[in-house]
């Protein structure tokens, strides 16, 4: 079953090293490195990441919300006439989705299939139509063209049914940082900067599994000098029972 949780990882830099290197752990098949479907935006250095000769078993998948912030932000600034329109058909697959909240997997897949396919096909060619109406270079082709180059891995979540739209939910993970970031700009050392990202990765999964980020905390960190090392899991955050 699946566990919920959040794990941040403190880099120095943005390379395709660091996320080589957090996917790269013994897995329950014997494999030296995760395999799966990692939704992401088209930063290049995923492409090392979801190399297919180096790490078989991956796959990417597009975030439609990056796609529609493209268009929404012509939409704006009333920089293209065909932003509105790209905005409501993109509106209208979200509008799908939210009513598939709650399904499994193979049932998501089938009712995609069914309802959102019609709207993803209609898309596309509408899109290709509206490329060769706008010339090369201007920001309605690019918002144009960054969807129909990506349309494969933007259309993954029609092929797997437990591979969301995007990655909001993620970037909702995230956003408790950002909104710090200026008073974190330095963590004081590489040290500091690893101990953070694992105190938040408990606040945030605690979060996740419905407790009290304070009241766990407090817990686990009352607990930890008699607590026995062989059971530590039992203070992780989908495992943690509050003391009655």
């Amino acid at each position: 079953s699946e566990t919920p949780g959040v794990i941040y990882d403190f880099c120095l830099g943005r390379g395709a090293q660091y996320p080589v290197s957090f996917l790269q752990w013994p897995t329950r098949d014997g494999t030296e490195h995760w395999r799966g479907t990692l939704v992401c935006d088209q930063y290049q250095a995923y492409d090392t990441v979801l190399d297919a000769k180096n790490y078989p078993g991956r796959m990417a998948a597009a975030c439609l919300a990056h796609a529609r912030r493209k268009f929404d932000e012509l939409r704006k600034a009333k920089a293209s006439a065909m932003a509105e329109e790209a905005v409501r058909r993109i509106a209208a697959i979200y509008r799908v989705e939210r009513e598939l909240v709650g399904l499994q997997a193979d049932e998501r897949l089938a009712m995609r299939h069914a309802r959102a396919r019609p709207l993803w096909e209609e898309l596309q060619r509408w899109l290709q139509l509206e490329r060769n109406r706008v010339a090369d270079g201007g920001s309605s082709a690019k918002a144009n063209d960054y969807s129909l180059n990506n349309w494969t891995v933007l259309t993954r979540n029609l092929h797997d049914g437990a591979v969301p739209l995007g990655n909001n939910h993620l970037e909702n993970q995230m956003r408790p940082w950002a909104m710090g970031r200026k008073a974190w700009l330095f963590a004081g050392s590489e040290l500091a900067g690893q101990r953070a990202a694992i105190v938040l990765s408990l606040v945030q999964s605690a979060k996740l599994n419905g407790h009290d980020p304070w009241a766990y905390l407090k817990d686990v960190l009352q607990r930890l000098p008699t607590h026995l090392n062989s059971r530590i899991e039992e203070l992780l955050p989908h495992r943690w029972q509050p003391r009655g």
